[in-house]
Formats: structure tokens, sequence, C-alpha cells
């Protein structure tokens, strides 16, 4: 079985599908049995694809972009070894989710993967520009190589 990873922001339409597709490919391009995925919090947007402007973010850096929102449930938690919040709000809304402690250690922030991060949140791009959506890329990037170190550290024996 595939280790699980599902990235978390508020409406699953612009940080947490940006966020599953760029870690998807990296775990692919490190040949990890990794399995990626993402939701939000709310579920005003469930069915919907991503902002437009997260796909043309993700397209202009050369990432696949297809999504459909989906909204994060309590009964997920076992679905996933990993579950990353975008910012902290998300992080507590998780964490009090969470069924049990086990449950709530699974659950972390992106940009505590980046040592050099300036802050714990991934600002919302939703209401700027493409300069929003840019830094929010620049973000998730910066932290990839620190939640790839995390995620190879945790993989049983057998699913590298």
């Amino acid at each position: 079985m595939s280790y699980r990873v599902t990235f978390v922001c508020t409406g699953n339409i612009c940080r947490s599908p940006m966020a599953e597709h760029i870690l998807r490919r990296h775990v692919s391009e490190a040949n990890l049995d990794v399995l990626v995925d993402s939701s939000g919090t709310g579920g005003w947007h469930v069915g919907d694809p991503a902002d437009k402007r997260t796909v043309a973010t993700l397209r202009r850096h050369g990432y696949t972009s297809k999504h459909t929102a989906q909204q994060f449930r309590p009964l997920w938690f076992n679905r996933y070894d990993l579950i990353i919040a975008l910012d902290q709000g998300h992080y507590r809304d998780l964490r009090s989710m969470a069924p049990n402690p086990e449950d709530r250690e699974k659950v972390r922030l992106l940009r505590e993967f980046d040592t050099a991060a300036d802050g714990l949140d991934v600002p919302d791009p939703y209401y700027g520009g493409r300069a929003g959506f840019e830094l929010v890329r620049d973000q998730i990037e910066a932290a990839v190589p620190g939640l790839l170190e995390e995620i190879r550290k945790n993989l049983p024996a057998g699913r590298v």
C-alpha cells in the first residue's frame, strides 16, 4: 500500500491543489510510492475545478493541473499518513477534527518543512492577482525538499 499525503486549504481550489500537483511530480521523479491528493476545510467549491489562476500558474511551470475540489472529512484520518495544512487556521481545524491523539499528530504545516520560511502560513491568493499565485508556488517549492525528506524518513521498507 502506498504512503498517502493530502494537502488541505480552505476551498480546495487554490493552494492545496497547487501543492498536490507540485508534490505529485516530485515524488514521481524521486520514484517514491506516494499517493498525493488535496481537499478543503469548507465545502462550497466541492466538484469545481481548480481556480483558473492556479491552473495557469501550474502550467507555466510545467505541472499538471487536472483537479476536482473536495471537502476533508473527519473519517478520512485513517486514509492518510500525513495531512498537510496550508495555514494555521487549517491546522487548528484539522487537529480539532482528529478523532484521537495519533491522528492529530498526522497534521503538519507545509512551511514547517522549509527551514528558511519567514512564517508558517501560505497566504490565500484568491483575492489577488498573478503575483500571489506565484508566491504560493514559490513557498510550496521551497518546502518540497524538507517534505520529501520527511516522507522518506517515514516510508516503511518496501514503499520506496
